[in-house]
């Protein structure tokens, strides 16, 4: 009411001020005109107070409840921020075009062996020990069996009496060759003589019969004779079976390696076939196995590159080459056998250490990449919970690739750049709205 009974009085004032100027351009009749006069002090006065109410009357008519509406909203807004729920978020990335695949595996040698005696007897001297280099044919001990020889004189005795039995068997077959030809001779005598009736037939068939006789008696001999040579040859053969026995009387490396086992000294017994005496090992290269998921197990090929590190061998990788693989996973454990071989001139490394075998496998369509903590398992698959920009929650199914244990690999299902609620509760449902707040990142 104020405000508008100051407005009918500005504006009462306004048509003072009118009439006044229209009498000073319009004087009385018979007079002249008379020089225009401005305001007076009290109209200026009225007309400033009336500006300044009408300001004051603006301020807190219009701007102040402005301004206090301004505050609710902001209070209301800030009210209902507090309202929402704080949810930690992680942004999906995407992995390099070159991962690493580090798994482990255990160094053995390229090739290993025991040596084992070959002849019974007792090491006469050990010229080896373990740690020791040897080359292909070095000498590594000397057995001595002296019963050994006694066989090898019995054995050639052997051959001696079978050759004898030979001799014998050949001089009969001679006696019987000459036998049957005194036989022959006389049954076709008396064949003759049968046809002229000088001899009775009984006569004539005893003399064909024993002719018959002889003739058998030689292929009986010529039997004997080939049994007497096939015990010669076997005697034979029982010699040269002593005598190779009587070379590993010294005992030879098979390849040129390190001797890793020692079991026997001098003066001990060995039995042939049964004694381990040494074990050499080959380490001028080495080869570790591995067991490649089958996620992986496409891109490793024969040739390639592969670094191994030692734990106990800090700052140092060994180069490697892919030698070859079993081509067929396992299918207990889904996994590819795989063989790297390193070489080992400097001896660095040693059969039955623990290695990291890193291969570098490309990819030409690299994975994305959430932290372990966002993966969320239903009963109709994995899922993440997507924050959208509007601050919505969205579950989304997912497929999983490697999991790295911090960070799991996403095949399909997620967009590079979107926002994953971290470790997710139960009040973050499908469509409720939450407030993001970037996750601190791992050290």
């Amino acid at each position: 009411m104020t405000t508008k009974s100051n407005e009918e009085l500005l504006r009462s004032e306004i048509e003072d001020l009118k009439r006044q100027l229209a009498e000073q351009k319009n004087p009385a009749a018979g007079g002249r005109d008379r020089e225009p006069a401005g305001p007076s002090g009290r109209t200026l006065a009225v007309l400033a107070m009336l500006v300044i109410a009408l300001v004051v009357a603006g301020f807190f008519m219009g701007y102040l409840p402005r301004q206090r509406r301004e505050q609710v909203l902001a209070a209301e807004s800030k009210a209902e921020s507090q309202d929402l729920p704080v949810v930690n978020v992680a942004r999906v990335t995407r992995s390099g075009l070159k991962t690493s695949l580090v798994l482990p595996g255990n160094i053995q040698a390229v090739t290993e062996g025991p040596v084992l005696a070959r002849a019974t007897g007792y090491i006469r001297k050990r010229y080896v020990d373990i740690g020791d280099r040897v080359k292909e044919g070095q000498v590594l001990a000397e057995i001595e069996a002296p019963e050994l020889d006694q066989q090898i004189k019995q054995a050639q005795a052997a051959i001696d009496q079978a050759n004898s039995s030979v001799q014998q068997a050949e001089a009969a077959v001679q006696q019987a060759r000459s036998n049957e030809n005194l036989a022959r001779v006389t049954a076709e005598r008396w064949a003759n003589l049968l046809k002229r009736g000088v001899v009775s037939r009984q006569d004539n068939d005893t003399a064909q019969m024993q002719y018959e006789a002889q003739q058998s008696n030689v292929q009986a001999l010529e039997k004997a004779v080939a049994a007497g040579r096939s015990n010669s040859s076997a005697a034979q053969a029982n010699l040269a079976r002593l005598n190779q026995l009587q070379e590993y009387l010294t005992v030879r490396a098979p390849f040129a390696g390190v001797i890793t086992v020692r079991n026997v000294d001098s003066g001990v017994l060995v039995n042939e076939g049964n004694t381990l005496l040494f074990r050499i090992a080959q380490t001028d290269r080495l080869r570790t196995y591995l067991n490649v998921p089958q996620v992986d197990a496409q891109a490793v090929r024969v040739g390639q590159a592969a670094f191994l590190t030692i734990p106990d061998l800090p700052g140092r990788k060994f180069n490697g080459t892919v030698a070859r693989t079993a081509n067929a996973l396992d299918p207990a454990t889904r996994t590819l056998l795989v063989e790297v071989q390193v070489p080992n001139s400097s001896g660095a490394l040693m059969p039955g250490e623990y290695a990291q075998v890193d291969l570098s496998v490309p990819r030409s369509d690299p994975p994305l990449l959430i932290p372990g903590d966002t993966l969320v398992v239903r009963s109709d698959g994995p899922q993440v919970a997507v924050v959208n920009p509007d601050g919505t929650v969205h579950f989304k199914l997912i497929q999983l690739g490697r999991d790295f244990g911090d960070r799991l690999e996403v095949l399909s299902g997620l967009e590079e750049g979107q926002q994953v609620a971290v470790n997710p509760s139960d009040a973050i449902r499908e469509g409720v709205t939450v407030k993001p707040a970037t996750a601190a990142k791992r050290p």
